[in-house]
C-alpha cells in the first residue's frame, strides 16, 4: 500500500479567513512543481467559496519561500500563471511573514494585496548569484515597488530587513508581533462587503494585470533562455554545492 504524500499546502479557515499555509519545510518551501499545483488549486477553491472573504498566505518552518526549487523547477509558465491567479483571485491576498523570502518568493509578496512581516524576516534577489535574472516575478514587483531601489536589490543580490522592505514597497506594514500587525487589517476585511472587496480588489490591480497582459511572454521568454544558460548551470551547481560560482571575483 502506498502511502499518500503529505501536502505541501495546508488550508485551514476561521471567521472568513482561509489560510493557505506552505509547507515544504525540507526544501524551505521552495516553489517546486508540486508546491505550485497546490497552491494553484487551493487558491482556485478560495476564489469560489462564498464563505471565503480573505486568503491569508503564511508558511511553516523559518523561511516563507526560498524561490524556486533547483531540484524540481516549476516551468516559468506555470509560475506565471500562479502570480496572475494570486492577482486576479476575487477575495483580497494577504501575507504574513515571519521567517526568509527569496528569490521567486519575493514574486508572491509582489502579486499579494497586502504584505505584512516580524522582525526575523529577511529578503534578497539572489537570481544574479545564480546566473540568472528576477525576471517573471517582475511583473507584479515593477508595478508595485520603488524602481531605484528594485535596481539595487536586483543588481547585487544583497540582504535587507523588513524595514527596508517596507520603505520600497514590498510589505505593506512591519511589526515586533506580525499577528498583532495583522489584526486591525484581517478586521476590517471581515467587516468589508464581499461584492465591494471583490470590486475594490479589481480597481487596485488594473495595471499588474496590464504588465501581465504586456510583458508576460517575453520574460517568460527570457526566464527559460537564462535557466537554460552555462551560467546558470554554474551558479546552481554551485549552490547545491555549498561553493562560490566560478565567475566570483
Amino acid at each position: 500500500m502506498t502511502d499518500t504524500p503529505a501536502p505541501l499546502v495546508r488550508t485551514a479557515h476561521h471567521r472568513g479567513i482561509t489560510t493557505l499555509t506552505l509547507d515544504s519545510p525540507a526544501n524551505r518551501n521552495a516553489l517546486s512543481a508540486d508546491l505550485v499545483r497546490e497552491l494553484a488549486e487551493a487558491l482556485a477553491h478560495c476564489g469560489k467559496d462564498d464563505a471565503t472573504r480573505a486568503v491569508l498566505l503564511t508558511h511553516s518552518g523559518t523561511t516563507f519561500c526560498a524561490g524556486a526549487d533547483l531540484r524540481r523547477p516549476p516551468e516559468p509558465g506555470a509560475v506565471v500563471g500562479l502570480l496572475r491567479q494570486i492577482v486576479e483571485l476575487p477575495r483580497p491576498v494577504v501575507a504574513r511573514v515571519t521567517g526568509h523570502v527569496r528569490a521567486g518568493g519575493l514574486g508572491l509578496l509582489g502579486a499579494c494585496d497586502i504584505t505584512a512581516a516580524g522582525p526575523d524576516a529577511t529578503f534578497a534577489f539572489t537570481e544574479v548569484r545564480i546566473g540568472v535574472a528576477p525576471a517573471v516575478i517582475s511583473l507584479t514587483l515593477r508595478p508595485r515597488t520603488d524602481p531605484r531601489a528594485l535596481a539595487r536589490h536586483y543588481l547585487t543580490g544583497e540582504r535587507f530587513g523588513p524595514d527596508e522592505a517596507a520603505r520600497i514597497g514590498l510589505l505593506t506594514a512591519t511589526g515586533p508581533d506580525v499577528d498583532a500587525v495583522l489584526a486591525p487589517v484581517l478586521d476590517g476585511l471581515r467587516r468589508a462587503a464581499p461584492r465591494a472587496l471583490t470590486e475594490t480588489k479589481r480597481l487596485l490591480t488594473t495595471k499588474v494585470l496590464e504588465n501581465f497582459d504586456l510583458d508576460a511572454g517575453e520574460l517568460t521568454r527570457l526566464s527559460s533562455r537564462l535557466f537554460d544558460s552555462d551560467d546558470a548551470r554554474e551558479g546552481m551547481t554551485a549552490f547545491l554545492e555549498g561553493r562560490e560560482p566560478g565567475w566570483v571575483l
